[in-house]
């Protein structure tokens, strides 16, 4: 989970957009922690518990609980309660978190950022769909269970409600295999897909989403197509070897060459995805011998919409290298 977690704060590091603010926030051991996002929703990047200065929650404190500086231990607990909130809210000393160091005390640091994304609820029983139209759709969190009394509580009886610590394990890793890298893709809310949390609860499938643009490559006919990945796997979306509009590949051509528009080698898809799906890099020659002619007389290129992935199924764009040859 935590290496999901980093993995998600790479897509936020290069996409600076995505990021309303970030904060940190220090919390005394036995004390309440609280995040919030004033606008956005919450991505925790770090989540730690120990001690790395002596000043830090000292007061008070005599010097052999503050004198050791090198104690700290993950909380991948913040991670799976906070992400995806506009607020989160617990207090310390009822996480369970193990002791780095006993006899020193310690405090609660997280990192987080609030970014802009899509809220998606789908009450127990239902189905969503997440559309991203041409983008591509990149989970940010997944909960199915129950963290709220009010949402999904229409006509139900109270007692169906009251539980608000309800979380379904292994949501997120379900949702992202459903759904990131897809335009579109369809959820049901139910205990047969994720299990019953907490049986005696009325729940619902909470989704935080944003929706990313795809890399673009253009290659005219005669040509060779470089799809290179700096991080993760390329994953093809679309392809077409033909031509679809009279402007693209047209400098230089005749008339005849570039009017016929609704061309398309029905072999594109799966011809650059047996070459370039789940590599680092692949080429792709723009040729009749590779996709057979779909409009003899017409000057064709090969359009490809791709991403990069990392292992897990979340986006990397850290030295996301878009490769496109836009000779036009």
């Amino acid at each position: 989970m935590f290496f999901l977690k980093l993995s998600l704060l790479t897509v936020l590091i290069a996409a600076p957009g995505l990021v309303t603010s970030t904060e940190n926030v220090i919390t005394c051991d036995g004390n309440v922690q609280r995040l919030s996002c004033d606008i956005g929703l919450i991505s925790v990047q770090s989540a730690v518990y120990g001690r790395t200065d002596r000043s830090v929650c000292s007061a008070g404190r005599p010097p052999s609980q503050i004198q050791n500086t090198d104690c700290i231990v993950n909380i991948p607990l913040i991670f799976e309660r906070c992400d995806g909130q506009i607020a989160c809210e617990f207090k310390t000393d009822t996480i369970g978190s193990p002791d780095p160091c006993v006899g020193t005390y310690k405090y609660y640091n997280t990192t987080y950022n609030c970014i802009q994304a899509r809220i998606s609820m789908t009450c127990e029983g239902s189905f969503s769909t997440l559309d991203c139209g041409n983008d591509v759709i990149q989970i940010i969190s997944a909960n199915y269970g129950r963290t709220d009394r009010a949402i999904c509580s229409n006509g139900q009886p109270s007692s169906l409600n009251e539980n608000t610590d309800c979380h379904a394990p292994d949501t997120l890793t379900s949702v992202v295999a459903q759904c990131n890298e897809r335009r579109s893709c369809i959820l049901e809310a139910s205990n047969a897909i994720f299990t019953d949390p907490c049986v005696g609860t009325y729940k619902y499938l909470a989704v935080s989403y944003f929706c990313r643009p795809a890399q673009t490559s253009v290659t005219c006919e005669g040509s060779t197509a470089v799809l290179t990945c700096g991080v993760g796997v390329l994953k093809i979306h679309s392809a077409n070897y033909g031509r679809t509009d009279s402007t693209t590949c047209s400098a230089g051509r005749p008339l005849r060459q570039i009017t016929k528009t609704d061309c398309f080698a029905t072999t594109s898809l799966s011809e650059v995805a047996k070459r370039c799906n789940d590599r680092g890099n692949c080429t792709v020659p723009a040729t009749n011998d590779v996709f057979t002619d779909p409009c003899v007389g017409t000057y064709k290129y090969l359009s490809i919409v791709y991403s990069c992935v990392v292992n897990d199924g979340f986006l990397s764009l850290f030295q996301l290298s878009n490769e496109s040859d836009t000779n036009r």
